[in-house]
């Protein structure tokens, strides 16, 4: 009900009521917590440490190099004296914390089929109680594996392959493979076949460990393109009778590897263990920007990487638990989950179908995987918290008016507080429990990574979901690290100050005008150097040429083709990328990325990828509408249909456009960055349909084949 429509006593009664709860449950708060101080002066810990610079240009110049102040005086290599590698943190690690949980997998129950209103059938899982794996039986169960693997010929320094979903086996492999010096090939699980197929002969790979699913939806097809190819290890227990594949391929399943290992008496050679140096991970990028190229990474580098990392997270330690559910093919799931093993955390498995309590795989009525685990660590990708933020902003567009006007006066005064560096108890517990329980209740760190966090959507999560949300910037070739937030450092739109382990410096990019004299703050390509850069990528030294370099001391470098600029407080803001920089023919540069953030923040849109020719004189988008919000937006104007005829109307399309010009406004775009004409996707863009990377991450090649005729349409009118 709308505030004009109610009885004038109601209305005095209900204003009378906001007033009073207004007096007793947050003027009294501001009154507690309020300092005198003279302006510009923050008294606290935390509201000195918010302010206090991050970074230092270390030769006083504003194009850098920058390194983070504790690490002025040298870059960290590792986490512990002594354990520079993989197997030897892990085993310390075990030594430290036989007996505590490490591994989780939750129960499946039972599984159905529910048939949706469009005739369409959907699996929902009914989940149980999660169980674990101590320290002491993971490292068991991985040796072993590793063992086994020798049984069937595996190679010491010889490449092997994993092309699995994320979940426990994926990290007991790879264990495995660290502790026997296999040097391992990680592929998504989504990438198609002709990418699967270049990375497994590009390695050169004879084993390869995957998942029942993936084996048959996936590899089965392609196993004749891959000659070398002699053994498959399958990481479910179920048996299956292994029919229609080539007679010169064995097929095993991982229970029965390990007790290969058992049996074999050998124990690893000490001239079998892993240097520093040697490679752990050939870590395949998602293939956002064409084929996917091998990262090499060494032990070392991913040690240096997670070092710099662990050293943002607060209190981090064995009372620590995490959810794992993104890629463990993506850098930033592996450094994470690397750093809660060096610390003792438990990590329990999941996966964006079964996460919440209203994940598409959950069934209706059954908790999700957070709702379970209680997670306290979280790391997510920014797609999934913009879809978190547009759910719950939905709910409070529904609630009465008394309601939402409660929530919005707590939550001005919440983001008000914690700018100052002040906590609101009250606020947490009477208004924001509810929407902090949609992911477990008790996260007290969450960060974001892979993408730009929107600056509405991060204040949106530091706010109600009551813990710091932290921005992190790296890259495949980086080993995800580059920088991270402080967990008390609340100004949103930047990525923080470079970790311990690395230092970055700009770049100028004379073309576009990135220069680092710019001002107020010096901008350019960003450069990112340290031990955690990797060796190059695998077998393509043309690449290896243009993005990496040594410097006159010995460090290795890379060019991430990312443009940022540096605050006073050593803090980086990423601004621009050098491929989504497209050359209009009146000469202006268009920044595709900046005109999705803009209007990603839109309720009307999901998703959308921008686009623009240099021909061309305008941009035009590929917009995925929300469907209650299409579906408002059409009753409004009484056009009915489903949501693919919605999606081909015309009339439609000329609505969604125009409020999509109108949230640019907000966005702050140029005239020239506005989208002209868009086409709207009635098909939400997934992994599983090849237009995203598992990250999320538009695959732009991809998604311009696939609007191509529409492309034709709108820009020749063909």
């Amino acid at each position: 009900m709308k505030q004009k429509d109610m009885n004038p006593m109601l209305l005095l009664l209900f204003n009378l009521t906001v007033w009073i709860y207004s007096f007793f449950a947050f003027i009294p708060y501001y009154i507690f917590t309020w300092v005198s101080r003279p302006e510009g002066v923050v008294y606290g810990s935390e509201q000195e440490r918010a302010i206090r610079a991050k970074a230092h240009s270390v030769l006083g110049r504003p194009e850098g190099p920058y390194r983070a102040v504790k690490a002025t005086r040298g870059l960290v290599t590792m986490l512990y004296p002594g354990l520079d590698t993989l197997v030897k943190i892990f085993e310390y690690a075990v030594m430290r914390f036989p007996h505590r949980d490490c591994l989780g997998t939750r129960e499946v129950i039972s599984e159905e089929d529910e048939e949706q209103s469009n005739g369409r059938k959907f699996k929902k899982v009914v989940l149980g109680e999660y169980h674990w794996m101590s320290y002491g039986e993971t490292l068991s169960a991985a040796y072993q594996f590793g063992r086994g693997l020798a049984s069937l010929g595996q190679k010491p320094k010889h490449n092997i392959a994993i092309f699995c979903e994320t979940r426990a086996e994926w990290m007991i492999a790879a264990l495995a493979c660290f502790m026997h010096n296999y040097p391992l090939a990680t592929f998504y699980a989504t990438l198609g076949g002709p990418a699967i197929a270049h990375g497994l002969n590009e390695t050169d790979v004879t084993h390869i460990i995957t998942s029942l699913e993936l084996l048959e939806t996936r590899l089965k097809a392609i196993l004749a393109k891959i000659p070398k190819l002699q053994c498959i290890i399958v990481v479910d227990k179920t048996p299956t009778p292994w029919l229609g594949y080539p007679s010169s391929i064995s097929i095993h399943n991982m229970a029965d590897v390990q007790m290969l290992g058992v049996t074999r008496e050998n124990e690893i050679s000490a001239q079998n263990q892993p240097l520093a140096s040697d490679i752990a991970v050939i870590m395949y990028t998602s293939g956002s920007t064409g084929i996917p190229k091998g990262a090499l990474i060494s032990h070392s580098n991913i040690i240096a990487a997670f070092t710099g990392v662990a050293e943002r997270i607060p209190n981090l330690s064995e009372n620590d638990t995490y959810i794992g559910y993104l890629p463990l093919a993506h850098v930033l799931e592996l450094s994470a989950e690397l750093v809660c093993i060096s610390h003792g955390c438990r990590i329990g498995y999941s996966s964006p179908q079964t996460l919440s309590d209203q994940s598409t795989k959950i069934k209706k009525g059954t908790k999700g995987d957070v709702s379970v685990l209680q997670p306290t660590l979280m790391a997510a990708v920014p797609e999934i918290m913009d879809r978190i933020y547009k759910n719950v902003m939905a709910k409070v567009e529904e609630m009465n008016f008394c309601q939402r006007t409660l929530f919005k006066l707590a939550y001005n005064y919440k983001l008000d507080q914690i700018t100052k560096g002040y906590s609101t108890p009250l606020c947490d517990k009477l208004v924001f429990r509810k929407v902090r329980a949609l992911l477990g209740g008790h996260l007290r760190v969450l960060f974001s990574g892979g993408a730009p966090l929107s600056s509405v959507t991060q204040r949106f999560m530091n706010v109600c979901f009551c813990c710091p949300v932290g921005q992190g910037y790296g890259l495949t070739e980086t080993c995800g690290a580059g920088t991270v937030s402080e967990v008390w450092d609340y100004s949103s739109g930047r990525v923080g100050g470079p970790l311990v382990c690395c230092e970055i410096k700009l770049k100028d990019w004379v073309e576009a005008g990135y220069l680092h004299t710019d001002k107020p703050h010096p901008r350019g390509e960003i450069l990112i150097g340290g031990p955690n850069v990797t060796m190059g990528y695998y077998k393509n030294s043309v690449e290896n040429q243009t993005h990496f370099f040594v410097d006159e001391n010995g460090q290795r470098w890379f060019c991430t083709g990312d443009i940022g600029e540096f605050h006073e407080d050593g803090c980086l803001k990423i601004i621009d990328r050098k491929k989504d920089l497209v050359k209009l023919q009146g000469g202006e540069y268009i920044s595709l990325g900046k005109v999705e953030a803009a209007l990603k923040n839109c309720p009307l849109v999901d998703n959308i990828c921008a686009y623009a020719r240099s021909d061309e004189t305008y941009a035009i988008a590929f917009v995925v509408p929300n469907q209650k919000q299409l579906q408002a937006l059409a009753d409004l104007y009484g056009i009915s249909g489903s949501r693919e005829e919605l999606c081909n109307n015309k009339i439609m399309e000329e609505l969604v456009l125009k409020v999509i010009n109108e949230a640019t406004l907000a966005g702050q775009l140029e005239r020239f960055e506005i989208p002209r004409k868009i086409q709207m996707s009635p098909d939400l863009w997934t992994p599983e349909t090849g237009l995203v990377t598992d990250a999320f991450k538009l695959k732009r090649k991809e998604l311009e084949i696939h609007y191509r005729n529409d492309i034709a349409r709108m820009y020749d009118g063909k």
